[in-house]
C-alpha cells in the first residue's frame, strides 16, 4: 500500500475530523487509549490476531539517515505498546526489509507477526529471495510468506509448501491489489490449500463483498486488507466533509477510523495493513481496533457518507 493523499494530508483530516465530532458531541466516544485492541482468529489455526496490522510500502522506503528512520522507530515502539503484531512487506518496497530488520528490537521480534513474500520468478531465484529476506529481516522463520502480486505463483506455492513443512514458515498465502486479479484469487482458493489472501477491499471499492469474501470464509483463508484508503484517494475525496455526527455511534473520531471499521467489520477479514510512518497516524489507524464496530446499517451509511 501507498500513503498517498493527493494535495491534502492526513493531519488536516485529523485535525478536521476531531473538530467536527467535537461540534455536534459533547461526549468522549473513544475507546481508551491503553485498551486491548480487537483480534480476529486465523481461521486454518485458531491463533488471534490484532486487526490492525501495519504496512510498510513507501514509509519505510527510507535509507539511513536518522531524520527518516527515528519517526519509524517511534511508529514501530507505539504498535507493539498498542499490543499490534502485524507488519507486512516485501522485497518490492526497495529498503523496506532492510530497515525493519534493522529497527526491530529483540523485544519487538518476539511479538511480532512478520509478513513478507517472494516476488520473482523462478524456483532457484525464489529461494534465493526469501532467504534474503530472512537475512534482512534478521529473522530464522518469518510467521506468512505470500507470492506477492501471484507472480510464479505454481512454482513459489511447492517451495512455500516444503518450507511450511520445515517451520522456517508458519503460514502461506498469495496477495494482488487489484479486482481484476480477483477471479485468480478465487481459482487459487478454491483448490490449493493456502492459509491467507491479500487483496484491496475498501467503502469505496466492495466488489470483493460479492464473491471474493464469501468464499475465504468458505475455504476458512484468513484475508489481508490492503488499500483500505484507495492509496490515499478517499481522503482528497473527502478534503471538505466534516465527520459524520453517528461516528460517534462507533466509537470513531476520524475519517480514517470510519474507512478502517468499515474493512474490519466484515466478518471475513482478519487484518487490515494500513501504511503509515507517522506516530501520530499510527495511533489514528489504532483507533478503529477498540470500540464499537458498525453493523450492516451503519456500514451502508459509511458508504453513502463518502460517496
Amino acid at each position: 500500500m501507498t500513503n498517498l493523499f493527493s494535495g491534502v494530508s492526513r493531519r488536516e483530516f485529523l485535525v478536521g475530523s476531531v473538530a467536527a465530532v467535537g461540534m455536534t458531541s459533547g461526549v468522549s466516544f473513544a475507546s481508551p487509549q491503553g485498551s486491548a485492541l480487537i483480534q480476529r482468529r486465523i481461521p486454518s489455526s485458531g491463533e488471534l490476531m490484532p486487526v490492525i496490522g501495519l504496512g510498510t510500502s513507501g514509509p519505510f522506503e527510507v535509507g539511513i539517515d536518522p531524520k527518516e528512520r527515528d519517526p519509524l522507530s517511534s511508529v514501530l515502539t507505539a504498535f507493539f505498546a498498542a499490543g499490534a503484531t502485524m507488519i507486512d512487506t516485501s522485497p518490492m518496497y526497495s529498503s523496506a526489509e532492510t530497515v525493519l530488520g534493522d529497527l526491530l528490537t529483540t523485544d519487538m521480534q518476539a511479538k511480532a507477526f512478520i509478513a513478507t513474500k517472494v516476488w520473482t520468478r523462478g524456483e532457484r531465484e525464489g529461494l534465493a529471495q526469501m532467504t534474503r529476506s530472512m537475512e534482512l529481516l534478521r529473522r530464522k522463520k518469518v510467521e506468512l510468506m505470500q507470492v506477492h502480486n501471484l507472480l510464479d505463483f505454481d512454482v513459489h506455492l511447492k517451495t512455500l509448501r516444503r518450507w511450511k513443512e520445515e517451520g522456517r514458515i508458519r503460514y502461506i498465502g498469495i496477495t494482488h491489489y487489484t479486482v481484476d486479479a480477483y477471479p485468480k484469487l478465487m481459482d487459487i482458493i478454491t483448490r490449493e490449500p493456502i492459509d491467507f489472501v491479500q487483496f484491496n477491499y475498501s467503502a469505496t471499492t466492495t466488489a470483493a463483498e460479492q464473491r471474493l469474501l464469501p468464499l475465504c470464509a468458505e475455504k476458512g483463508v484468513g484475508v489481508i486488507v490492503n488499500r483500505a484508503f484507495d492509496d490515499g484517494k478517499i481522503f482528497a475525496r473527502l478534503k471538505d466533509r466534516p465527520l459524520p455526527s453517528w461516528a460517534s455511534e462507533i466509537d470513531c473520531s476520524s475519517w480514517a477510523q470510519l474507512l478502517l471499521k468499515f474493512v474490519i467489520s466484515h466478518p471475513a477479514v482478519t487484518c487490515v495493513i494500513p501504511a503509515t510512518g507517522k506516530p501520530r497516524n499510527l495511533e489514528d489507524n489504532l483507533g478503529a481496533a477498540r470500540g464499537r464496530l458498525p453493523d450492516s446499517r451503519q456500514r451502508q451509511m459509511i458508504v453513502e457518507a463518502i460517496a
